[in-house]
């Protein structure tokens, strides 16, 4: 896989002891994974950028691209092929050849957290990075925040007021400058086993992501 030339934090990324911690013991547990910031995904020149929370365990810090080889992952690249925005076939791996089409997918946190919940010091010491990959993408349109944390995140980075722009599934809000943000719930295992988040839920919010970055 290929990096986008985007802005990405460093391999070796010193900004969140808490995360540098789990980085340093998982490279000795697994030192066959990533265990590195995880780089966005897609196409650097896309409409839609999908954000998402932060790297899973088992996926991304595992695999090193967003979104890979866990269940959240399945869902989401399963209705990116169903809505026609990549080719190739998605097989949890870096070598399967998926490519997206006119889309990217980052996160609001680059590595891994514990228990996949980060704190809110490291959600602002990630959000410079992804304030410059939505400042370098000139043909952006959409925003697909997956979770109220990615949302809260993309709110701020564009540095509009969370009172005035509230996070539902489905939501659209529009700012005075910038790309429109569409919210979805996370595609994580525990929303779709408890029905939080169906697939027909959750293909419908990318649908619309999909029609209002002019993606047909």
């Amino acid at each position: 896989m290929s990096r986008p030339t985007l802005s990405e934090p460093l391999d070796n990324c010193s900004h969140c002891p808490r995360l540098v911690e789990l980085r340093h013991t998982l490279q000795l547990e697994h030192p066959s994974w990533f265990n590195a910031p995880v780089p966005a995904f897609g196409d650097p020149k896309a409409a839609l950028l999908i954000v998402g929370l932060a790297p899973g365990l088992n996926g991304a810090n595992r695999t090193g691209r967003p979104f890979t080889g866990d269940w959240a992952g399945d869902l989401l690249y399963g209705t990116l092929d169903k809505l026609g925005l990549s080719s190739g076939t998605y097989d949890q791996h870096l070598d399967d050849g998926l490519q997206l089409k006119g889309c990217l997918i980052t996160n609001a946190v680059r590595c891994l957290p514990p228990q996949n919940k980060p704190v809110g010091a490291e959600i602002n010491n990630c959000r410079p990075f992804l304030k410059e990959q939505i400042s370098e993408m000139t043909t952006l349109k959409v925003i697909f925040a997956l979770g109220k944390i990615a949302h809260d995140s993309v709110v701020r980075t564009i540095g509009a007021k969370l009172k005035d722009h509230s996070f539902g599934h489905g939501a659209v809000h529009h700012f005075e400058e910038g790309p429109v943000l569409v919210d979805s719930y996370h595609c994580s295992r525990y929303n779709t086993n408890t029905r939080r988040l169906t697939p027909e839920m959750f293909e419908d919010a990318m649908g619309l992501a999909k029609k209002l970055a002019g993606l047909y």
